[in-house]
């Protein structure tokens, strides 16, 4: 691993059922539980999976020709059975239109290719999740809590 190869981001609690995270360039984002219409977490995740994908093929197309639509709409069934809660079906579909002309036709036929590679070698989200990588999860010392 390089010396940039860590990602990472701090989240806060903002209130009941609210958070705030933060990543390390100082960018926020607020998200919820669900009581409002702030993203929840699994909008989130799905989010980034589209995002991810999004990020890869618009560099990959744009530089031919400007898109005249550009939507990732991506879906998913939440599943509770006996193993626990998680996301299945998980699908990104793409919409992308081009203007007419030969440089509109070139992102045109790069389009499926870009997808394509994003999802088989270049979206760390996706691949993340199709190699099923451990998470662990581990409560720190650091809490300043009210004394135990």
């Amino acid at each position: 691993m390089t010396d940039n190869a860590l990602r990472s981001v701090t989240i806060e609690r903002a209130g009941p059922g609210r958070f705030t995270v933060t990543n390390a360039r100082g960018g926020t984002l607020s998200f919820g539980t669900g009581e409002g219409t702030d993203f929840t977490p699994v909008e989130l995740f799905l989010a980034a999976i589209g995002g991810c994908t999004a990020a890869d093929v618009e560099v990959a197309t744009s530089r031919h020709e400007e898109p005249t639509t550009f939507s990732v709409t991506v879906t998913g069934n939440k599943v509770e059975d006996e193993s626990g809660n998680r996301m299945s079906d998980l699908e990104v579909a793409f919409s992308v239109a081009f203007p007419d002309g030969p440089s509109g036709e070139r992102a045109r036929t790069i389009l499926p290719r870009a997808v394509k590679t994003s999802h088989d070698r270049l979206c760390t989200v996706s691949r993340t999740i199709e190699a099923g990588t451990p998470v662990s999860a581990t409560v720190s010392d650091k809490a300043d809590g009210d004394g135990a």
